[in-house]
């Protein structure tokens, strides 16, 4: 165990942070000290009324509360947090007016904008108009396959400020994966993009567009957004389509106008990702979604106006939807299109100084290429505004902690996250008082009663085990789309330890109160019965220079379970036995003997999700002779096939 953490928080820091004052507010609220951030968490678990209305008067939202603050809390799911309340989520993320920016977009290397408040207002305004133009209605879907850019965010407001119901995915998702996402939600608006950049290269989606929309026949209404120059010709090849130009001109901006709704009212469809099946649609409210990201992005991430809120992601992604909310901190949003590696992988780091990014969000994956590329950006850039970095999307190695200490900046709050699509959020964060320790996530997320248990359901100090939320929060789906009687929900969630949240991923608790998270549970490895994380694994090998990226499974073999490595190697390096020893060793070393894998393949490439996350229970079918059932959700299906038919693992 590491004796010393890789950062602590200044006197000066904490002074000026939003948790502080809003500790401050709880202890005033409770009627007794809350002396630290372990005091205040414990405050808002043990009194979850309270401390959700006060961080919705200490964040400022609008609307009108109502009398109650929480229904049938000891229910999970059946808790309704607010249900007398109403209000409009468009309309907290639209507070600001003014020339200031509101949003910044760069395109890989190709295109540079910035939209101020005012001008947000008014491209929200005209895209209302012509939404209601086109018969949308409170709780109709509006479907995007759209790029991050500055109009998907408009097209998200708009639809919000009339209580309708906004999806969206990236634009490098297939037909098949396009159509199993909206095809079940129905839209009766499709938009789309007339193509997008990613490593230099345009790509043309009127092919792929000519596929899908033919297959919405509830879309009455096609809009094309233009990026690569083309968007007249597509819309003129699809039925019902229309230009984004021809769309708005008719329309002039006036003050958007927005529909309060209850505070359960859907505001997000958004999908599982359809790796194992027919991704599950998930409907997220607009309170719960409002206030937990006030919570995370203003109070434990520190961000409000005057702030530049940086995270790379693509519309297919949660983080899209969380940096989007970044809006009702008052903070301006950078957002960014295409490669983090085009032209080269300094792009988000010059993003990060040309524009003095406060919060530079990402991946895991990201920060590890980073560090194999050989780039060091804290003498390349000038990063001194960067006050955090998140990292999510997989876990973080402690390598990778140390990097970004060494590599990108000294002074710096790092943070790694986790949580998901599911609860639109995270279940654990930073937290802005603590110190960062080597390899472990700070906390849970004030409001949320996380716990690690055992398989019968009980506590566990030490060891790894199921993480768990014990009480209900307010950004809970409101349900899945289709699934009247509740049932696929919850089977999902609840069917494991009756009335508790158990989230799917195998973690344990540190001594210093933080959290490590050791992969999927249903990836988790059982040779000889014994449950190990995947992570651990990854931690050791992806140490080894000759190593790119590792994904480990479990092998069923002879009555048991064995571990099978596969490895991505540097260009022009071999699978030696010397390499395999080394291999070998280091993860004996780094954990224990049996993690050591039975087998050691070298692959060309290893399947990730869209939002870059490695598929082990995919690989693992294929491994065992099974389908894989939904080959679309994946960014590079192709890279199935190195794993089929593998002679060594015939033996």
């Amino acid at each position: 165990m590491e004796s010393s953490p890789l950062w602590t928080p200044s006197e000066e820091r904490m002074r000026r942070h939003p948790m502080t004052r809003f500790r401050a507010a709880a202890a005033t609220r409770a009627g007794r000290a809350l002396p630290d951030h372990d005091a205040l968490h414990a405050w808002s678990i043990e009194d979850r009324a309270a401390f959700w209305d006060l961080v919705w008067d200490f964040c400022g939202v609008s609307g009108d509360k109502g009398e109650r603050r929480l229904v049938a809390g000891d229910q999970m799911p059946g808790a309704r947090f607010f249900p007398d309340a109403k209000l409009n989520f468009a309309a907290n993320l639209l507070r600001r007016h003014g020339t200031d920016d509101a949003l910044v977009f760069w395109g890989e290397d190709r295109v540079r904008r910035r939209l101020s408040w005012n001008e947000l207002h008014d491209l929200v305004s005209r895209l209302q108009q012509w939404l209601r133009a086109s018969g949308v209605e409170p709780g109709d879907r509006v479907a995007a396959m759209m790029p991050n850019r500055p109009e998907t965010i408009a097209l998200m407001l708009a639809t919000a400020s009339i209580g309708a119901v906004f999806s969206s995915c990236s634009p490098d998702f297939g037909p098949r994966g396009v159509l199993d996402r909206f095809g079940q939600i129905e839209p009766k608006v499709f938009v789309a993009c007339d193509g997008y950049y990613y490593a230099g290269k345009t790509i043309d989606l009127a092919p792929k567009l000519a596929e899908i929309v033919p297959q919405l026949p509830t879309a009455a209404q096609v809009l094309i957004v233009p990026y690569i120059g083309t968007a007249d010709a597509v819309a003129a090849g699809l039925p019902h389509a229309v230009t984004f130009r021809v769309a708005l001109e008719p329309y002039l901006a006036k003050p958007v106008e927005t529909v309060s709704m209850p505070f359960s009212h859907p505001l997000y469809i958004m999908f599982s990702s359809g790796t194992t099946g027919v991704p599950k649609c998930i409907v997220h409210s607009a309170g719960g979604t409002l206030l937990q990201h006030l919570k995370e992005i203003h109070l434990h991430c520190g961000i409000g106006e005057g702030d530049r809120l940086f995270y790379f992601t693509t519309c297919g992604w949660m983080m899209w939807n969380w940096l989007a909310s970044g809006l009702a901190t008052g903070a301006t949003l950078l957002l960014y299109d295409g490669s983090p590696f085009h032209p080269s992988g300094n792009i988000l780091f010059d993003y990060a100084d040309a524009e003095r990014m406060t919060l530079f969000g990402t991946s895991a994956k990201f920060i590890d290429s980073v560090a194999k590329a050989g780039l060091r950006p804290i003498e390349t850039h000038d990063l001194s505004s960067l006050a955090m970095m998140t990292s999510t999307g997989s876990p973080l190695s402690p390598e990778s902690f140390a990097f970004v200490y060494e590599g990108i900046r000294h002074d710096i709050h790092l943070a790694s996250i986790s949580g998901g699509t599911d609860i639109v959020s995270c279940f654990v964060l930073g937290i802005p008082g603590k110190p960062a320790w080597k390899g472990e996530i700070q906390g849970p997320g004030l409001g949320l009663a996380v716990d690690v248990w055992d398989d019968d359901g009980r506590h566990m100090d030490a060891g790894k085990g199921e993480l768990v939320c014990r009480k209900a929060f307010p950004s809970m789906p409101v349900g899945f789309w289709n699934d009247p009687d509740g049932a696929r929900y919850h089977a999902a969630y609840f069917e494991r330890f009756d009335n508790v949240w158990c989230h799917g991923d195998f973690a344990e608790w540190t001594e210093h109160g933080g959290l490590v998270i050791h992969g999927r549970s249903d990836a988790t490895l059982n040779p000889g019965g014994v449950r190990i994380g995947t992570a651990e694994i990854y931690n050791q090998v992806e140490q080894i220079p000759e190593v790119l990226e590792a994904l480990a499974i479990g092998q069923d073999w002879d009555h048991d379970v064995r571990v099978v490595l596969f490895v991505r190697l540097r260009e022009g390096i071999d699978l030696d036995d010397a390499l395999q020893a080394v291999i070998r060793t280091r993860i004996r070393t780094g954990c224990t003997p049996r993690h050591v894998p039975a087998r050691i393949v070298a692959v060309p490439d290893i399947p990730r999700t869209k939002s870059g996350k490695i598929v082990e229970l995919a690989v693992r079918e294929v491994v065992h002779g099974r389908p894989v059932k939904n080959q679309e959700a994946l960014a590079n299906p192709e890279a199935l096939a190195f794993f089929r038919d593998v002679p060594s693992l015939r033996e």
